[in-house]
């Protein structure tokens, strides 16, 4: 999870160019062993709450222990690897805990994704088992598939009655693959060590990111995603973690209920999607943020910590186990913070001599426990990326290199510059533009392809297509949302005669055409066409196309909730009307939207802004 904050005013003592990691015990305590304390220590206190029940931990004890002996019993050793293919409901933490009592590294496979990808991702992964409700997941032929609720047969077993033998792992037992973009059109697995989840848990405690006092967890991000290790693994600790759906996720006003019912106090989220929850929590009481994915705008920056809400800003690419750097959202504008203890940090050229020039450009290195084992199945990426640590005495050292540009301010200040490949995020996502690539060329009636990104509007960053050929854009999204996670389908499809090349005979991705997007004009809603011809024309302009139709779909449309609220606020803006998120979300098309527009302006002018309440009077 890779988070960068725009430069801001110095609030921080300037670091040398290579950090020192701060004080950090000699080993983290393994959080199988944390679980197994906080289990025998409060076995009745609610454990996981999720769409579907509830458990305490006692009853999560038990049925992770039963499903890890299940996986045992189907072959299941230490060092193999586990396919997870579940919603978000409370079957998905105790599968993931029950893989790594069995002695096994877990594989998310995120049933949302494509059949296609998931197929290549378990092959790749080499599973050993699969965890999932479904009858048959798309895994290779052989591999067993067990429910979460499976037990493994007791008759006359060789473990019969006894009591499980719990695994505890070694730190460098693999404790996860997760496949993140890959620039060859391919996805690639990044295996995460269990000494590394063990060392994050302890830096962020360390730093103050957890209370000492049990919490209740929001966990938000996909299993998929590298931010929900810090977000599930709470339960370790002995928190209560409330596992999203997916229904509830989508839908601000349902989610923010859902905080206030269990009485959420942490939440992980990307800034987009706090500017979703941004007005349904207004009034009520905000959890503590923990911020990473993207950058965090200034505007909501100075939100935040104007309004004294407790949040923290977090940045580390998932090669490095999900944060390496933080700092709490306080000051006039945002920064990145320091690293976590135990990270080292590097500003380095391209000789790997560290850059200490105020303003001059490096490269970000990062060192210390967790640094990820590397891409299983691609040694030579692997050493390309992990390389030697030349700054430290500590025998076999690696140090990652990010691929993120930085500098350093005349105050000290890390200021985030660009990238040195063409990897981009995109709402919390990694994107490798050459995998969207790969994926259009493959398309029938494409010829060549060509990707990019482009800001509709501030802080709207799209993904752009290009092709050449006679493939119609319409059919060429239908099929890539066949084939590909949602995340890297474009907004646009653009057919080109030819792709730009520059004089080398290369694509010149500068030179590729923005997508033609009209401008928004000034028609008031009772000019011609009325509130009907205001609704599409923003419809048009926050969509970035030439032309609406009533029966058109926001989200066929290439729409997807940040655009959404763009939507809203300007129609809002605009009409002076108390508009929601949910009339456009819940509209089949944009006739029944524009319906809605038009109830809301009969309803009269929209209330004014509550303001957002801290859930503590003060910010550590």
């Amino acid at each position: 999870m890779t988070t960068f904050a725009e430069p801001a005013a110095p609030t921080e003592p300037a670091p040398a160019a290579a950090s020192a990691p701060a004080a950090a015990p000699a080993a983290a305590v393994d959080l199988l062993i944390r679980l197994r304390a906080a289990v025998a220590a409060h076995p009745g206190r609610p454990a996981v709450h999720g769409v579907d029940g509830s458990l305490d931990f006692a009853a999560l004890d038990r049925r992770t222990a039963a499903l890890a002996r299940a996986l045992r019993a189907h072959g299941v050793r230490r060092g193999d690897r586990v396919g997870i293919h579940l919603a978000r409901t409370a079957d998905l933490p105790v599968a993931l805990l029950a893989t790594w009592r069995a002695g096994a590294a877990y594989v998310p496979l995120d049933p949302a994704y494509p059949a296609e990808r998931i197929s290549f991702m378990a092959a790749d992964a080499r599973l050993a088992a699969v965890v999932s409700t479904d009858t048959a997941p798309p895994v290779p032929a052989g591999v067993p598939v067990l429910r979460p609720d499976t037990e493994a047969p007791s008759a006359d077993g060789p473990e019969g009655d006894a009591p499980f033998a719990d695994f505890t792992p070694h730190p460098a037992d693999s404790a996860y693959v997760i496949y993140t973009s890959g620039s060859t059109g391919r996805p690639k697995g990044v295996e995460v060590t269990h000494g590394g989840v063990a060392n994050l848990a302890d830096a962020l405690a360390q730093r103050g990111a957890h209370r000492p006092e049990p919490a209740v967890v929001g966990w938000n991000a996909s299993v998929s995603f590298d931010a929900s290790v810090p977000q599930w693994t709470r339960l370790c600790r002995g928190d209560t973690l409330v596992v999203i759906d997916d229904a509830r996720r989508a839908d601000p006003l349902r989610l923010a209920a859902l905080l206030a019912e269990y009485g959420v106090t942490d939440l992980d989220l990307t800034p987009s999607h706090w500017q979703l929850l941004r007005e349904p929590l207004a009034g009520a009481r905000v959890p503590r943020l923990f911020m990473g994915g993207e950058p965090v705008p200034g505007r909501t920056w100075r939100e935040l910590a104007d309004g004294g809400i407790e949040a923290l800003n977090l940045y580390g690419p998932t090669e490095c186990t999900v944060e390496a750097v933080t700092t709490w959202i306080t000051g006039p504008g945002p920064h990145l913070g320091e690293p976590l203890p135990g990270v080292r940090t590097y500003l380095l050229d391209d000789r790997l001599a560290p850059v200490t020039d105020a303003g001059a450009v490096g490269e970000l290195y990062l060192a210390g426990p967790g640094v990820a084992h590397g891409y299983p199945g691609h040694p030579g990426l692997t050493a390309g990326r992990f390389v030697a640590d030349p700054f430290t005495t500590e025998p076999g050292a690696r140090m990652y290199r990010t691929g993120d540009q930085a500098r350093r301010s005349a105050e000290g200040l890390l200021e985030y510059v660009g990238r040195v490949d063409r990897q981009v995020k995109l709402r919390g996502f990694r994107v490798e533009l050459g995998e969207v690539e790969h994926a259009l060329a493959a398309l029938d009636g494409v010829t060549a392809a060509a990707a990019t990104v482009y800001e509709a509007a501030p802080g709207d960053v799209r993904l752009a297509g290009y092709v050449t050929g006679g493939a119609r854009p319409a059919e060429l999204l239908a099929e890539l949302r066949r084939t590909v996670p949602a995340h890297l389908v474009p907004a646009t499809v653009t057919v080109l005669a030819a792709l730009p090349l520059t004089p080398n005979g290369k694509v010149d991705h500068r030179a590729l055409p923005a997508p033609s997007a009209d401008t928004a004009g000034s028609a008031a809603a009772d000019g011609p066409g009325g509130v009907d011809e205001l609704v599409a024309e923003v419809w048009r302009t926050v969509l970035g196309v030439p032309s609406v139709e009533p029966t058109d779909d926001f989200l066929s449309l290439g729409g997807h909730s940040l655009a959404a609220l763009r939507v809203v606020h300007l129609l809002r803006r605009k009409l002076d009307v108390e508009l929601q998120l949910r009339h456009l979300l819940d509209a089949d098309d944009l006739a029944g939207f524009t319906a809605a527009v038009r109830r809301a302006t009969e309803a009269g002018p929209a209330a004014p802004r509550p303001a957002l309440t801290a859930r503590r009077e003060a910010v550590r």
